[in-house]
């Protein structure tokens, strides 16, 4: 791996694998996270869930909502709370585009991974606007389409000498 390529030194720990099919991605950006105590174990155990998870900005800062981080298998009494809100790193200038974002044009914050990046976690956030039924219908039968495409163009090429 080279360090120009995208996923140049990533872990992936926790997947949003509904977030590409309720919402059209529109740009993507790269947060970190806030965490206290024994939350890296836990996350480095694969033990969270993005499932419903979604970002706000409030008071000029971003917080990251409804991911769900288990308590370490290890740890003591000053266990973390799993549910609560986690604050996002990001510059000054990128929580005031985004509130512009979210509040103007009414997109949402979605985060898409959690992964780790030179030992630090990281949250990839996406822009999104949300998809409606039909949205989901036209993803689902151009995603049948390539398949089916990429089979045909596999079967020709096991035919030919």
């Amino acid at each position: 791996m080279t360090a120009s390529a995208p996923d140049a030194g990533r872990k992936v720990l926790a997947t949003n694998r509904k977030a590409r099919r309720d919402y059209e991605v529109l740009e993507k950006m790269e947060a970190g996270i806030e965490l206290r105590g024994t939350e890296v174990k836990s996350l480095r155990d694969g033990r969270v869930s993005l499932n419903e998870s979604f970002a706000d900005v409030a008071r000029n800062e971003v917080w990251l909502r409804d991911v769900r981080i288990e308590p370490y298998a290890f740890g003591n009494v000053h266990n973390h709370d799993p549910a609560r809100p986690r604050k996002l790193l990001l510059h000054r200038d990128e929580i005031a585009r985004l509130l512009g974002q979210t509040t103007i044009k009414g997109l949402t914050l979605i985060p898409l991974q959690l992964y780790l990046k030179r030992g630090r976690v990281k949250v990839e956030l996406a822009l999104c606007r949300g998809k409606h039924a039909e949205d989901k219908r036209e993803t689902i039968k151009r995603r049948d389409a390539d398949r089916e495409a990429a089979r045909a163009i596999a079967a020709h090429r096991r035919r030919a000498p």
